[in-house]
């Protein structure tokens, strides 16, 4: 029979390698050698749909994450992702996109507009102070918002993305998943049409009638 001491000591145990697991590099990996890509969208809980502890306000180590607009492929996603690939023990990447997504609800052209309006100037821009050398070229600030026009399609292109790229180690599992905010549902990327329609996946369906620029095409 374990006593409760024993019970707390191996927790203390168990506690302090999880606080400090950056020191081990890949022999601290997190609870599943994981890392989530993810939409920033509040609506989209990646505990929930994941069925895993790391998005919550207790959080729990399952897995490392990374969200921005979308869940899309952006330089920084590569270098989260291939930080924890090959120096954080990860042998796994989870991409979860989602039906309503702001990312479909306007054109990328008109977005563009609106910060010229504004004044900025968006054909000479600093993206990041502290590494200038990081530069769009000219005209491809629209490009770079990375609005879209289908959901389904973005996420199968943003998984091949990820498992082709030089960055990302072979042995890596790649896959991704749409989460249905309709109905709370979690399912693979489709590309049937008429099944696709029960919830809204496409730019179309949010009133955009021109195609995004061809970062996805």
């Amino acid at each position: 029979m374990t006593t409760l001491r024993q019970e707390l000591e191996r927790r203390t145990r168990d506690y302090e390698h999880w606080m400090k697991r950056r020191h081990y590099g890949p022999d601290g990996p997190n609870n599943r050698r994981l890392w989530v890509l993810a939409c920033m969208d509040e609506r989209l809980p990646v505990d929930e749909a994941l069925g895993i502890h790391v998005d919550s306000p207790a959080g729990g180590g399952d897995a490392h994450c990374f969200r921005n607009a979308g869940g899309i492929v952006t330089d920084d996603a590569i270098r989260s992702a291939m930080l924890t690939c090959n120096f954080f023990g990860t042998k796994e990447i989870v991409i979860v996109q989602h039906t309503q997504c702001g990312m479909l609800s306007a054109h990328a052209r008109a977005l563009e507009q609106a910060l010229r309006d504004r004044g900025v100037d968006i054909d000479h821009l600093t993206l990041d102070p502290t590494l200038p050398e990081l530069r769009l070229e000219p005209g491809a600030f629209a490009k770079w918002i990375g609005m879209m026009d289908d959901v389904d399609q973005t996420l199968m292109r943003t998984v091949e993305v990820f498992r082709n790229h030089p960055l990302i180690p072979d042995d890596v599992t790649v896959s991704g998943w749409i989460w249905e905010v309709e109905n709370r549902r979690l399912r693979a990327p489709r590309t049937d049409d008429a099944r696709k329609a029960c919830a809204d996946v496409t730019s179309e369906q949010f009133g955009v009638t021109e195609p995004q620029p061809p970062r996805w095409r």
